[in-house]
Parts: C-alpha cells; sequence; structure tokens
C-alpha cells in the first residue's frame, strides 16, 4: 500500500506525544497534534483523513487552493502556517479555517476586508519572532500588546493564541527558550485582557521540547508524511 506507512507514523508520533506530556507533568489530552501535508498531494492527505484527521497545515497557499479543489465536500480545515501575503488574503478568507502566521497590520486589515465580503470569521494565532534568523517571520516581541489591542478592530479576525519558529540550533537551553519566551509574552497578554489560551510551537525536531514549555499544539509534517516531496528541477540555465 503506497500510504501503509502513515498508520505507523502517526502511532509512533502520538506515542511520543505522549511520552513527553509525562515527562512534563502534563495530560496528552491538553497538546493538540497539526499534520502539516505541505508538498503531499491529495491522495496522501485522504490516506491521513482515513486516520481519522481532519485538519492539515499548510504553508502555501497555492497548496491549499489544488487540494481544496481536488477534495472538495471532504470537510477538510485548511490551516495555514506559512509567511502570507496579502494578495493571497481573498482565498485564505474563501478556503482556510484559520491562520497561524497573522503578523503585521495590513495582513490583518485584508484578511477583514475580505472575510467581510464572505461573511465569515475564522481563528487566528499571531505569529512571534523569537528566534534571531533572519528566514523566521514573525511580529516582534514588543509590538505585540499594541498588534493585540488594534485587533479589537477586526471582529472576523477571533485572537486564540501565539505562534512561533524556534532557532535551529542543537542546543535544546536556546530552542527551549525561543518557546518559553512565547507562553511568557501570552502570560504577559493575559494579564492585560487578551485570552489567548493558545501556544502553537513545536514541529517534528523539537515538539519534546515545546510541550515541556506549555505548547497547546505542535505542527507535525515529516514525523506523519515522511521526508517531502521535492519539485522537480527545472531547465538548466544556459
Amino acid at each position: 500500500m503506497p500510504h501503509s506507512h502513515l498508520a505507523a507514523n502517526w502511532a509512533d508520533v502520538r506515542h511520543r506525544v505522549d511520552e513527553a506530556c509525562h515527562a512534563a507533568g502534563r495530560d496528552p489530552a491538553e497538546v493538540t497534534i497539526l499534520p502539516v501535508s505541505k508538498t503531499f498531494d491529495a491522495e496522501t492527505v485522504r490516506a491521513a483523513m482515513a486516520l481519522g484527521l481532519h485538519r492539515f497545515g499548510e504553508n502555501k497557499v497555492q497548496e491549499i487552493r489544488d487540494k481544496a479543489a481536488a477534495m472538495d465536500g471532504c470537510g477538510i480545515e485548511w490551516v495555514v502556517i506559512g509567511h502570507l501575503q496579502t494578495n493571497k488574503a481573498h482565498d485564505v478568507a474563501r478556503l482556510a479555517s484559520e491562520v497561524q502566521s497573522l503578523d503585521r497590520a495590513d495582513l490583518a486589515a485584508a484578511l477583514h476586508r475580505w472575510l467581510q465580503a464572505e461573511g465569515r470569521a475564522i481563528d487566528v494565532l499571531v505569529q512571534v519572532k523569537t528566534a534571531a534568523e533572519d528566514s523566521k517571520y514573525g511580529l516582534a516581541p514588543a509590538q505585540l500588546p499594541a498588534f493585540l489591542d488594534s485587533l479589537r478592530d477586526y471582529p472576523t479576525l477571533r485572537p486564540r493564541g501565539l505562534m512561533t519558529l524556534a532557532t535551529h540550533s542543537d542546543d535544546p537551553h536556546v530552542v527551549r527558550g525561543c518557546f518559553r519566551q512565547l507562553r511568557e509574552l501570552r502570560d504577559q497578554a493575559a494579564a492585560r485582557g487578551h485570552d489567548l489560551p493558545r501556544l502553537s510551537m513545536g514541529m517534528s525536531g523539537d515538539f519534546p521540547l515545546a510541550i515541556a514549555e506549555g505548547a497547546t499544539e505542535i505542527r507535525i509534517g515529516t514525523a506523519i508524511f515522511g521526508p517531502r516531496a521535492m519539485p522537480a528541477a527545472g531547465p538548466v540555465a544556459p
């Protein structure tokens, strides 16, 4: 069976999450696993749905468009986790159930405008930059309080929590520091009247550290689906 590995991988991830929760003194029911299906085709997603999964994270809006068209009526909830350009807000408003990468005012305004046109409201997580790498996106921590206040002007956006990508490092103290900062920012926001119960942090390579620091959701791609499909090579430039 071409997708027979999915059931074993899912069981292994679930077991590892349970172990990480017990090691941290937490109830495994507190941690949600978001399968990240980016680069994998609609048939692979269908196979994952056979395991009872119905919510999938995607980096690119184009992939959501393509898979949603191929799987119309399947009841999938598409979650945007990648950096989002404002010119993609229309498709997000039509197709996505949630955005976890909200990180700037112009994007919030564009999403609100298109969601109003669609007559919809969606959950959003604010992405905060806790890592030093230039390749990582997110709102600067110092900008978070004012940004959260501004979201009150957009009733179609329901802030539910924060998201981050940790520094890519072999030092667990550095990685945990990123996750700890996000939790502390969430707690500070709560003291200012913002109810943000969700912390989306941790991926296949670092989720036990995220769970130890309070993650309520981890984003898992490779550990469930296997190595990502690579795009076909284009013609060699002369």
